[in-house]
């Protein structure tokens, strides 16, 4: 994979790009409906999706000469008996979602959710945590295929997996999809990047991979962009590098400060003084 030179420097990415520029006419959305209510919904809807679709397997499998390792989702053609289904390749996580992330009335809940995930290629390269940045190339679609987001190929961009994770009720600007940043937090980097003479970087054996998660791991029911209320939401990644990342510049990488081990990092907070440890230099 040939990439422009960028400056491989960490710059953080609040809102997937189609996302940044939301309509301030738009009207306020409706009070927020019950987590469980809602993740039944979106599992069904999920569930018809990944039975009734497939993607580009053979490819991966003997890749052609002019193969572009880009995933492809499809829909199964009616009466084809043969092709493999979403739902006989995908994996999942469980996540735990509390309803205070969406300011959600009635006595608190924590629902679990699943995210939904295929390794078309896991990466040999470094390993991802959730604390730590993706160089990314990414696609985004809903269920119905219609895509709302995506990058160039030569043109990957960081994300700050742990602003991703931010709930609305956080004071940090810029709160984006919780399921993306656990999606990619799944693959690996690819191996050591080169510096070509043209100026290009050439990286091989990145990871390549797609999820899938229901509403309460993205937007739930605030409308961004294309994005309607409620939408369970579709991605594929190609993950070209890793950076472990220190948030508060105190000498200890960013997942070590989740002390309860859970791997969400806004629910860490030692001096009680409403800033996350990963934030905090004062906590360690």
């Amino acid at each position: 994979m040939i990439v422009n030179r960028i400056v491989l420097s960490l710059f953080i990415v609040g809102l997937l790009w189609s996302c940044n520029n939301d309509d301030n006419s738009a009207p306020a959305p409706d009070p927020p409906r019950p987590l469980g209510e809602v993740l039944a919904e979106d599992e069904a809807k999920i569930q018809e999706y990944l039975k009734t679709h497939f993607y580009n397997y053979a490819e991966f499998q003997d890749p052609p000469e002019d193969f572009d390792y880009q995933i492809r989702v499809q829909e199964i053609p009616e009466g084809n008996t043969d092709t493999i289904p979403l739902i006989d390749q995908i994996e999942s996580v469980e996540i735990k979602v509390p309803s205070s992330h969406y300011l959600i009335d009635g006595p608190a809940e924590t629902v679990t959710h699943k995210l939904y995930y295929l390794k078309a290629r896991e990466g040999l390269g470094e390993s991802m945590t959730v604390a730590d940045s993706a160089f990314v190339q990414y696609r985004g679609n809903l269920l119905t295929g219609e895509i709302f987001d995506e990058n160039n190929a030569d043109a990957p961009v960081w994300f700050d997996l742990a602003i991703l994770q931010a709930p609305a009720t956080s004071n940090i600007s810029g709160t984006a999809a919780r399921g993306f940043a656990e999606g990619v937090s799944l693959f690996k980097g690819g191996d050591e990047v080169i510096v070509n003479e043209d100026g290009t970087y050439s990286v091989e054996n990145y990871g390549i991979g797609l999820f899938i998660f229901p509403s309460g791991l993205g937007y739930y029911n605030l409308a961004r962009s294309t994005i309607p209320s409620y939408s369970p939401l579709v991605f594929s990644i190609d993950l070209f590098a890793v950076n472990q990342a220190d948030h508060d510049g105190d000498g200890i990488p960013s997942i070590k400060e989740d002390t309860n081990g859970d791997g969400y990092l806004f629910n860490d907070d030692a001096d009680n003084d409403g800033l996350p440890d990963y934030l905090d230099a004062e906590t360690n």
